[in-house]
């Protein structure tokens, strides 16, 4: 364990013991009107505590994967509950298997496939303002990822003060294997792991499991799943909003834990070697090099994974790790806006649209790519990316941040 916190860089996070003392400035007074939407009524299910409150995100069956009305209803609870001075702390969970999927990419495949473009550009603008405001939150926030959190299930949670992981945990971001980008503020959160493991897992779209999150402070908390009804059950009695009331009440429940041999993060020497050069050509080149010298099958497992993804994607998702490294988190969602309108637009490339037909509609897991190869990529095409949006387009605008966020 002591390996993985010597990898740290010491801007990845300040301890939970000396947080910063600046506050975000309260945003814009919320909606209070009464909202006429049963479905996310239902969907984001809310539990009153003595002196908290609990969003459950309740959509099981296509585990918990966000749409617009969701994410609306988060945006509009979180912005109450700040501004609730009888509400000391908050707490999100998911129902079933699954903490959060990530966005419902069928149904923004099938809106976008029927023109409804604004729909899609402002369900990133909400979603993406939402990380922000989680990132920013005025009071101690409680995430327990229990079960798959992928894509944006870790934008709306690893912000925060508090991230619980358990022996269910699964987390990834395989938006590039279907012709997409890690969004939600990922290139922020990826490109402060430890060396290049951010590159790594963004680019392959491999794994991570509780105990591995743990080990590369992508969590705060470890618990057995068995356990959490306790730690539960602790959390709804407290009456405070002081973080370190609630940080010793998840230690109370929490377990000490390491990687077990087959970790990729014992890899992190070879994953520095290989993820560390500037291109996605010279990455693979350096793979195939160590391959050849060696007969570990984890070579060409992560060979195998990378070319199955949209090799535009890779590009774009390479720079925005690079650029996010020296950006803040306001100013990667900023960014990562921009990328994810280009990204539907079909300007450049439909590789969306085509990995999500092939991923997740039609199930052939054989996307015909386009661009279909690394060297049939121009600069001009990445960049058009990463360039300001038109006039028709509006920025995302965030408010203005006096401090970093937790993570």
């Amino acid at each position: 364990m002591q390996r993985f916190k010597a990898l740290l860089p010491q801007q990845t996070r300040s301890s939970l013991r000396t947080l910063c003392s600046h506050r975000r400035a309260f945003s814009a007074q919320p909606n209070y009107a009464k909202h006429h939407d049963d479905d996310s009524q239902e969907q984001i299910l809310v539990e009153g505590r003595a002196k908290s409150r609990a969003a459950i995100l309740n959509r099981p069956s296509s585990l918990n994967s966000l749409n617009a009305s969701m994410v609306a209803r988060l945006k509009r609870l979180y912005d109450s509950w700040e501004e609730n001075s009888d509400i000391g702390f908050v707490l999100m969970k998911g129902s079933g298997r699954a903490f959060c999927s990530g966005a419902d990419v069928v149904r923004l495949y099938h809106s976008l496939n029927e023109g409804n473009t604004d729909e899609a550009e402002q369900f990133f603008k909400t979603l993406y303002s939402f990380v922000y405001l989680q990132g920013t939150y005025l009071k101690p926030h409680v995430a327990i990822l229990d079960g798959i959190t992928m894509g944006c299930g870790s934008g709306i949670s690893l912000p925060g003060m508090f991230r619980v992981v358990t022996d269910k945990t699964v987390f990834s971001h395989p938006e590039a294997q279907i012709g997409f980008h890690p969004d939600a503020g990922a290139s922020y959160v990826l490109s402060r792991l430890p060396g290049y493991l951010g590159e790594y897992l963004a680019l392959t779209g491999d794994k991570l499991n509780g105990v591995e999150m743990i080990a590369c402070r992508l969590a705060t908390h470890y618990s057995l799943n068995a356990r959490l009804s306790l730690l539960e059950e602790r959390l709804g009695k407290l009456i405070t909003d002081e973080p370190s009331v609630v940080e010793s009440s998840l230690a109370q429940y929490g377990d000490l834990v390491y990687p077990d041999r087959s970790s990729v993060l014992h890899r992190i020497d070879t994953i520095d070697r290989c993820f560390s050069h500037e291109t996605v050509e010279e990455i693979i080149e350096a793979l195939e090099k160590e391959a050849a010298e060696s007969n570990d099958e984890w070579y060409s497992t992560t060979l195998r994974r990378i070319r199955e993804a949209s090799p535009l994607s890779l590009k774009v998702t390479l720079q925005s790790i690079r650029e996010g490294r020296f950006e803040t988190l306001d100013k990667c969602l900023v960014r990562e806006y921009r990328m994810s309108l280009r990204g539907i637009s079909k300007h450049v490339s439909s590789d969306f649209f085509e990995g999500v037909r092939a991923r997740m509609v039609d199930r052939d897991f054989a996307p015909k790519w386009d661009p279909p190869r690394l060297k049939d990529i121009s600069e001009d095409m990445v960049e058009y990316y990463f360039s300001p949006l038109s006039e028709v387009q509006s920025e995302l605008v965030l408010p203005t941040a006096l401090r970093e966020p937790y993570m």
